[in-house]
């Protein structure tokens, strides 16, 4: 069903960057990308596990660090989980006619602001 639940996302997405907002791409594509990075890396981990426990073994302890594709799988989802909220709020907002703005705390963590409409 998780499955089903992301394929349904990911076509609704495509949709809207494609005709509705299609200056949203960047934004959609980017969730996109790093969560099918994460779920790549997993299923790396998932079929070469022994091989890769095996060679962890064999190499320096920041290089272990560094294969350790099922935590890359949670970083990487979730990072892509986070832009891909951030992409519907977008969405939403501007829908709901809200005038959204993309911040970034510190330079580096994306934020959507907005202001409501002014009543006259």
């Amino acid at each position: 069903m998780y499955g089903m639940l992301v394929f349904t996302l990911v076509l609704r997405s495509i949709y809207i960057v494609t005709w509705v907002y299609p200056w949203l791409r960047g934004l959609g594509y980017t969730s996109l990308g790093i969560f099918l990075m994460g779920f790549l890396l997993w299923n790396i981990d998932n079929i070469f596990c022994d091989s890769l426990r095996n060679f962890r073994k064999k190499v320096p302890p920041i290089i272990g660090v560094a294969t350790q594709f099922h935590a890359w799988w949670h970083i990487l989802t979730g990072l892509g989980s986070y832009l891909h909220i951030l992409f519907s709020l977008y969405t939403r907002t501007l829908y709901l006619k809200y005038r959204p703005k993309v911040k970034f705390l510190f330079g580096i963590w994306p934020v959507i602001l907005f202001e409501p409409l002014r009543k006259h």
